[in-house]
């Protein structure tokens, strides 16, 4: 279902309900991939508004077990159209059954990796970082990578920390308290402290 078709169908849905959308996010999810920047700012913006989260098709995210746990501990009302019935009990038992299913992916993968080995395959790139060299991509474009990252993280948050120092938390740790309280996660997909929001602020400048 593309996003176009995922579209029409959220806002066909919202129709429906004589909802009004407020505004629409779109994550790129993947089972090991646990930065959602998108998401986080979809959670927030329901809790700052009381809005309900709507997903197109929550059956294709159903082994992806970060999103689901985020979605149930999020504390935010949602609804998925291709399954309205849905609810925490619902989307914790995913989370469960997603959680299991990548563990036994990663284990098979294992397996089959030591396997191959023990034949006497080759295993990995033996000329990885010779290549890079010759690129120029060694150590310096990978810390220019994690920067960059690092960047646009900090600058998906400078709105959600105007806003937490305008109701008056102006301390690191009262920041960094307000933050966990709303659930937003460090870029690491941690708890927020003193010392997380003294480098986003810096970050942010």
């Amino acid at each position: 279902m593309g996003l176009e078709a995922q579209c029409k169908a959220i806002g066909d849905f919202a129709e429906s309900r004589n909802a009004q959308v407020l505004a629409r996010f779109t994550e790129v999810e993947s089972g090991g991939r646990d930065n959602r920047p998108e998401l986080d700012k979809a959670l927030q913006l329901a809790k700052l508004t009381g809005a309900t989260l709507v997903i197109a098709k929550l059956d294709r995210l159903s082994r992806n077990a970060t999103f689901l746990l985020t979605l149930q501990t999020s504390g935010v009302r949602f609804l998925a159209v291709d399954m309205p019935e849905a609810n925490d009990l619902t989307v914790g038992i995913m989370a469960l059954v997603a959680q299991q299913e990548r563990e036994a992916i990663l284990r098979r993968t294992k397996e089959a990796l030591a396997a191959a080995k023990a034949r006497g395959v080759k295993l990995g790139n033996p000329n990885g970082a010779a290549a890079l060299k010759r690129a120029g991509q060694g150590g310096d474009a990978l810390r220019k990578t994690v920067m960059g990252n690092a960047d646009i993280f900090a600058a998906d948050l400078a709105s959600v920390i105007a806003d937490i120092r305008a109701q008056g938390n102006v301390t690191l740790r009262a920041i960094a308290g307000e933050l966990n309280h709303r659930g937003i996660q460090t870029r690491r997909s941690g708890k927020w402290y003193v010392s997380t929001v003294k480098n986003l602020l810096e970050r942010i400048g």
